[in-house]
């Protein structure tokens, strides 16, 4: 089985891009974040003629998440809950009996932003949800646009990020609570095969980002222990930033041997 999750940054521009790639790389389940689209607007029909059901949750202009899957999700879950949020960050579904959450999770803006608090907050929801959620699935992944680099490794320049947004220690701290709660950052166990821009997910447009590498690796596929048990391997497909009219982030997919 083969989990997928890429900020898309508008699937109204990039949908052929979505359409092209998994024409070529036919995942059983992708996560996209940033879809950037009213519920009414969703491909729905493009989508299931290129082999795969969706579910979303869509906002005209910013945020949006959606879950693609070649088998139909179950037991579909549009908000987190508990949690008060205008902003349209979290789907979940059940796919052959794996659970995915994807999420598009809050960048924070600057740790002196009202939006950084805002981003613990609705982390700390997250945690809670998710220790639930991890009673009833034993085969749980969350993954999505975190918005956090979890280590220096994790940024082109550690001396420049260290302490700023995306970056900082109560930040980690938060995504860390995920992880004790049962989960595991899959992209560690196979870094002996990444260097150079295998190392990142997201370039900045600006400044020559793609050009320079000058990358972050922010977007996340966390599973649970019965998954991590069985994971194969787990990459950056970074060809993708290089097309014309290319997302900022790049899917960042997840092979489990189930059998």
């Amino acid at each position: 089985m083969q989990i997928a999750t890429w900020n898309v940054n508008s699937l109204n521009v990039r949908l052929p891009h979505v359409q092209a790639w998994l024409e070529k790389t036919p995942v059983d389940v992708l996560a996209l974040q940033e879809t950037k689209l009213t519920d009414d607007k969703f491909p729905v029909d493009a989508l299931l003629e290129a082999g795969y059901h969706a579910v979303f949750n869509g906002q005209k202009t910013y945020n949006g998440v959606a879950l693609l899957s070649r088998q139909p999700a179950e037991d579909v879950v549009h908000a987190l809950p508990g949690f008060e949020d205008d902003a349209k960050r979290v789907i979940a579904g059940t796919v052959d009996g794996t659970r995915v959450i994807g999420v598009y999770c809050p960048n924070g803006k600057d740790i002196d932003n009202p939006s950084y608090t805002y981003k613990l907050e609705w982390f700390a929801a997250l945690a809670t949800w998710l220790a639930d959620e991890l009673t009833r699935h034993d085969r749980l992944v969350l993954t999505g646009d975190f918005n956090i680099a979890p280590r220096p490794c994790d940024t082109y320049d550690a001396d420049k990020w260290e302490g700023r947004i995306l970056c900082s220690e109560p930040e980690r701290a938060a995504l860390q609570t995920l992880l004790d709660a049962g989960l595991t950052d899959l992209w560690p166990l196979f870094e002996a095969d990444k260097e150079g821009r295998h190392c990142f997910t997201w370039w900045d447009y600006r400044h020559g980002g793609w050009a320079r590498n000058a990358g972050l690796r922010i977007d996340h596929v966390l599973a649970s222990s019965a998954l991590r048990k069985v994971c194969t391997g787990c990459k950056a497909h970074v060809g993708e930033r290089g097309r014309k009219r290319p997302s900022d982030h790049v899917p960042v997919v997840a092979e489990f041997d189930l059998g």
